[in-house]
């Protein structure tokens, strides 16, 4: 590793030469610059470890410069260093951000220690992390060894995303290939588990997990009696994984408290043309289709095959006995978002509201037609990247603020998530079989076996059945299916892209949270 790098702005930056000479004596490289104009174009051209700011440099201020630093380098720190000990002063700096700050006259030795607790902890964090993940590893890999219920499981796959947020931005690559490595043979461990006991859970012949077409009726009417009156808002936000909920969580925590943070299971195909009409339903694609033919769209119909979530919704919050007026809306895009959050005081004194946000999923499907979508998420942790920042400026932020000022109840959750796909595998079908990467449908399917998951009966699964010998099958774990006329060309396209219809942890296993606002 090279020598830390510092930049020091300073009007007086001449006579602050031996404080400069000592630091480089210490293993640091400092730049000096003589006002905040220099300062920037300093972080501009490259990076700093640490940042020093006279606060009160004439032409841009100290403050001034630091917020232009944090409005386009958030994450680098600065130390202020100041004459004056006015309370307001404090008060913005730190508000802006600072990591540290300094009264004038300062000694070599404050400066010193001020660098090394920046630096230094950043150091022993990523260490301490490291070696928590390796004495967990091992713990990780007996349970994998081992037999786990769906509950186990649940906190494993939470397990291993939350190391992959606390060790993403790790420098030391081995370790994330570690587990990486562990990842892989939990969800190839999921994928057998999921083939042994999905049908026995469908049919009722095992206890299985709360699944997309009851979580619903085993949830909310407990999370209503628990709002106590106050508006419950049911937030679907399509394709959120588990480690997107925990990377846009913080920016929940100044307005809301978690009440319930769990998980449950999306149904299969982990697609929103089943697992989100399951759920607004509270049944199986299977009995919609044959309760409700009118609001069931199959696979080969024209036209939306989620247009009739409403309704659905409607039927099942009657037969729940929800009571009062209810509402729900579907954003699909960035206008209609904006129109909602503009007008969302109107819904006050309504019981339930419903938002469905397909965004992520608009995200995650761009992805692989869109090159600067492939740039700025080229990984896992770019993604959680990219999630974070679109909340941060969405409609959808604006309409929970609002929602935290009414004092609802909010529930966050979603019908499935997602996978990162990188393995082609080759099946063969007729005209009529669906395009979908990670499932396929039909009466008149080719592949080997061993390849895919396997539902030879649908009927005794929920799901329709378009024909007499219709089948599915499901890519496993980071495995896309592919007919063999087009293999090169969706291999080059799809590789790397994120997908939804099949069996992995990161599809089925998706967030439930409850949250209070502060103060209720």
């Amino acid at each position: 590793m090279g020598r830390p790098q510092i930049l020091w702005a300073d009007d007086e930056i001449e006579l602050l030469k031996p404080h400069i000479l000592f630091l480089n004596e210490k293993g640091y490289d400092v730049t000096g610059v003589n006002s905040g104009v220099e300062a920037l174009d300093e972080v501009e051209a490259r990076p700093f470890d640490v940042v020093f700011l006279d606060e009160n440099m004439p032409g841009l201020n100290g403050i001034e410069t630091l917020q232009r630093i944090k409005d386009k380098h958030p994450d680098v720190p600065v130390i202020m260093i100041t004459k004056s000990e006015e309370e307001h002063i404090m008060e913005e700096a730190i508000g802006s951000k600072i990591s540290d700050y300094l009264i004038k006259p300062v000694n070599p030795h404050q400066i010193l220690l001020s660098v090394k607790k920046i630096l230094d902890n950043r150091r022993l964090q990523g260490e301490q992390a490291q070696s928590t993940y390796m004495r967990e590893f091992r713990e990780l890999a007996m349970k994998l060894g081992g037999r786990m219920n769906a509950d186990e499981w649940s906190e494993v796959y939470r397990r291993l995303m939350h190391w992959h947020t606390t060790l993403g931005e790790s420098d030391d690559r081995s370790m994330l290939e570690i587990l990486d490595n562990q990842h892989a043979e939990a969800n190839h461990q999921f994928v057998r588990f999921v083939e042994d006991h999905y049908e026995a859970w469908m049919t009722g012949l095992e206890q299985g997990p709360t699944m997309s077409h009851n979580v619903l009726p085993e949830r909310l009417p407990a999370a209503i009696e628990g709002a106590e009156g106050r508006p419950v808002f049911l937030v679907v936000i399509d394709n959120l994984r588990w480690d997107q909920w925990r990377t846009i969580s913080p920016s929940l925590r100044p307005k809301w408290n978690v009440v319930e943070e769990s998980t449950y299971y999306s149904m299969l195909p982990t697609a929103t043309q089943y697992a989100r009409n399951a759920l607004f339903a509270g049944m199986t694609p299977g009995d919609i289709a044959r309760l409700m033919p009118q609001l069931w769209i199959g696979e080969n119909e024209q036209g939306s095959k989620n247009a009739h979530e409403e309704a659905l919704q409607e039927r099942l919050f009657s037969r729940l006995g929800v009571q009062g007026k209810t509402s729900y809306h579907k954003i699909t895009n960035l206008q209609a978002g904006k129109r909602l959050a503009d007008k969302f005081h109107e819904l006050k004194g309504q019981s339930v509201i419903t938002v469905v946000y397909n965004f992520v999923d608009m995200l995650s499907h761009a992805r692989s037609e869109m090159e600067v979508i492939k740039e700025l998420a080229d990984d896992e942790a770019a993604y959680r990247s990219l999630t974070h920042s679109w909340f941060q400026h969405s409609p959808l932020k604006d309409m929970m603020d609002a929602m935290a000022a009414m004092g609802g109840r909010m529930i966050l959750t979603t019908d499935h998530g997602t996978m990162r796909v990188d393995h082609p595998v080759e099946v063969r079908g007729d005209r009529e079989t669906n395009n979908n990467l990670r499932y396929k449908v039909g009466k008149n399917l080719g592949y080997d076996a061993s390849e895919v998951m396997e539902l030879k009966h649908p009927e005794r699964v929920g799901l329709p059945k378009p024909n007499v010998s219709s089948s599915y099958i499901f890519g496993k774990g980071k495995d896309f299916l592919v007919y063999p006329n087009n293999a090169a060309k969706y291999t080059k396209t799809f590789r790397d892209t994120f997908q939804h219809g099949g069996v992995s942890m990161e599809e089925m296993i998706v967030p439930w949270v409850v949250l209070d606002p502060k103060g209720s």
